[in-house]
C-alpha cells in the first residue's frame, strides 16, 4: 500500500494538540513521518510538542517552531511549504502521498488506510478527503486531504503550494487542468474539536474568486443559487461573497495577487462551458 507523511499546523493549541496528533499516530496505516509547524504559540503548545516528540517511538516526529508574530492566515500555506522543504532538505524518505492536517482534527484509525487504498486503485485521482459535515460536500476538505505526490510535483508550482489566496481551490483546478480528478469519500468521517467559524463573512471566498479568474456570470449564478437555496454560504453569506468578488482589487505580487494566466484562462473557459450547459438545460 502507498506511503505518506503528514503536515500539521498549529498555534496556541495546548488543550487539543495531543488528541489530534495521537489520532494520526494511531492510524492503522502509519505515516512515514509527521512534521508539525508551531506558528508562534504563546501558550504551552511547544512544550507539549517536545514532550510528544520525546515519547514517540514508532513514527519519526519533527517539530518546527516559529516566533510569535501574531495570527496571520496567510502563513498557513507558507507553513505547509516549509514542511515540504524540510522533508527535502533533511533527505526524509520520499512517499507516495502527503496528508494535510490541523491541530483540531480527529480521524478514525482506518482513515488513511481507506483513502490511500482508494487512491492506489485510482491512479488519476490527485486528492481525496473524508467528510466532517452532516451534508456531504463535493470537494475535498482542507484538513484531511491526502494528496498524490506524483501529481503534486507536476503542477505549475513544482511540488509546492501556491502562496496565494484560494490555494486550496487552485490545487483542485490545477488537478483537472493537467488531467487528474479529485473526490470526497463521504462514508469516511472525521471531526473537528473546535466548531468551525461561521462569521468570516466570506471575504476570502469572494476575493479568491477574483484572483483565480472566475467568470463573472459564473459567480453571479453561484450567488443566485446560494440566495435561493441557502446552501454553501447561506443567503447572507452569498451577498458578502458577491460584494467581495466585485470590490476586491488584486495586488501585483504576494498572497493577494492573480494566479498564473494559464490557470485563470483554464478556470474561466471551464466555467463558460458549464454556463453553456446550464443554458441548454434552461436552468440559467
Amino acid at each position: 500500500m502507498g506511503s505518506y507523511f503528514v503536515i500539521i499546523t498549529c498555534r496556541n493549541s495546548e488543550q487539543i494538540i495531543e488528541k489530534s496528533i495521537h489520532a494520526i499516530q494511531n492510524q492503522t496505516l502509519k505515516p512515514e513521518y509527521i512534521i508539525v509547524i508551531d506558528d508562534g504559540s504563546t501558550d504551552k503548545t511547544r512544550e507539549k510538542l517536545l514532550n510528544i516528540q520525546a515519547n514517540t517511538n514508532n513514527t519519526s516526529f519533527f517539530v518546527i517552531s516559529h516566533k510569535d508574530l501574531g495570527y496571520d492566515v496567510t502563513r498557513v500555506v507558507k507553513n505547509w511549504n516549509e514542511a515540504i522543504s524540510f522533508s527535502y532538505n533533511n533527505n526524509l524518505k520520499p512517499t507516495d502521498y502527503h496528508m494535510i492536517s490541523t491541530d483540531d482534527t480527529l480521524y478514525p484509525p482506518d482513515y488513511a488506510q481507506k483513502i490511500i487504498s482508494f487512491m492506489d486503485n485510482n491512479p488519476k485521482i490527485s486528492c481525496v478527503s473524508g467528510e466532517y459535515t452532516k451534508v456531504s460536500g463535493a470537494l475535498p476538505h482542507g484538513a484531511g486531504r491526502i494528496v498524490r505526490n506524483s501529481f503534486f510535483k507536476n503542477t505549475i508550482w513544482n511540488g509546492y503550494y501556491p502562496e496565494q489566496m484560494g490555494y486550496e481551490s487552485a490545487i483542485l483546478y490545477e488537478s483537472n487542468r493537467i488531467g487528474y480528478d479529485y473526490t470526497i469519500l463521504p462514508s469516511i468521517r472525521f471531526e473537528h474539536i473546535r466548531p468551525l467559524g461561521k462569521e468570516h463573512k466570506f471575504k476570502a471566498f469572494g476575493a479568491s474568486m477574483k484572483t483565480l479568474g472566475y467568470h463573472p456570470l459564473y459567480v453571479f449564478a453561484r450567488f443566485l443559487k446560494n440566495v435561493v437555496t441557502g446552501t454553501e454560504t447561506g443567503r447572507m453569506g452569498a451577498f458578502f461573497m458577491l460584494f467581495f468578488y466585485l470590490s476586491f482589487r488584486p495586488a501585483k505580487t504576494g498572497f493577494n495577487s492573480l494566479y498564473d494566466y494559464q490557470l485563470r484562462d483554464y478556470i474561466k473557459n471551464l466555467q463558460k462551458e458549464k454556463l453553456k450547459k446550464l443554458i441548454r438545460l434552461n436552468i440559467f
